[in-house]
């Protein structure tokens, strides 16, 4: 346990200036898009209000009030959120790929080190979620802030305030990033667990068959696709309904499982197997 942790603390280490930057850039574009948000929406009004000389009931019954869905609507709202899914995603493959890179590839000394090969794929996998959940939860903390900003910036008759969980719920995009219940962060924290585990056990074919690797990946990915959705199929096409709702999440949960528990394996040994020093 102790050399897992001494793992991933050095694999977090590794990838936080890129982590800063991430919450950096989330903070600065999505704080320019609540000001230049609200900046439109008031100029707007003073505009219809003041020039035109319409009414302030008039102007509300035509346009509306404000509310901070507009801001999340907006590019520079989403574009640092996509930016994060995208720098995790390029860092999955980048976490192992840098220990290959360069004159002295680091990946030797790494599988050299005295403690089981396991938890260099566990100290990687954990980086990677903590990622994930760093970025969401920075998130969560932000999107009051920048309702505050909002507050000040826009006269109470012309906004309409929402809560955290009421905007969460109201953006399909946020609501599977931040879910509602504690079951459904399980559900889909869990999913995503399983996808990098297998795209973790992709490259490692590839590191260890190359090109034959690469072939071997994507076939046991495709094939952990099809299992994983074997219910949904089997549901849909076969038995005509026959499992509950909550019987057919259950079945996929166990399955799930299951995949986790075989790439996890199948992992370990490319590691002590496999690849070689």
């Amino acid at each position: 346990m102790n050399n897992y942790l001494k793992l991933v603390n050095f694999e977090f280490n590794r990838v936080a200036k890129l982590f800063a930057v991430l919450l950096g850039l989330t903070f600065l574009m999505q704080m320019i898009g609540v000001f230049m948000s609200s900046r439109r929406y008031l100029n707007m009004a003073n505009e219809q209000i003041y020039e035109e000389m319409m009414s302030k009931a008039a102007f509300l019954d035509t346009f509306g009030q404000m509310s901070f869905l507009q801001i999340t609507n907006s590019l520079w709202f989403a574009a640092p959120i996509a930016l994060c899914v995208a720098g995790i995603g390029l860092y999955i493959f980048l976490i192992w790929y840098r220990d290959w890179l360069g004159k002295n590839t680091f990946i030797y000394r790494l599988l050299m080190l005295p403690t089981t090969r396991f938890n260099i794929f566990f100290a990687k996998l954990t980086t990677i979620m903590m990622m994930t959940v760093g970025l969401v939860a920075f998130q969560i903390i932000l999107l009051p802030l920048e309702m505050l900003v909002m507050k000040t910036m826009v006269p109470n008759e012309f906004r309409n305030d929402m809560g955290v969980v009421e905007l969460v719920t109201s953006m399909p995009g946020l609501n599977i990033l931040i879910p509602s219940s504690i079951i459904e962060f399980f559900i889909s924290y869990g999913a995503g667990l399983l996808v990098v585990s297998i795209l973790f056990t992709l490259v490692l074919m590839e590191r260890s068959f190359r090109w034959k690797g690469i072939f071997a990946g994507l076939i046991y990915s495709a094939i952990a696709i099809v299992v994983l959705i074997s219910p949904l199929l089997l549901q849909e096409f076969v038995l005509n309904d026959f499992f509950y709702p909550l019987e057919l999440l259950i079945l996929e949960i166990v399955i799930g499982l299951i995949v986790l528990a075989a790439t996890t394996w199948l992992s370990g040994f490319l590691l002590i197997k496999k690849i070689t020093v």
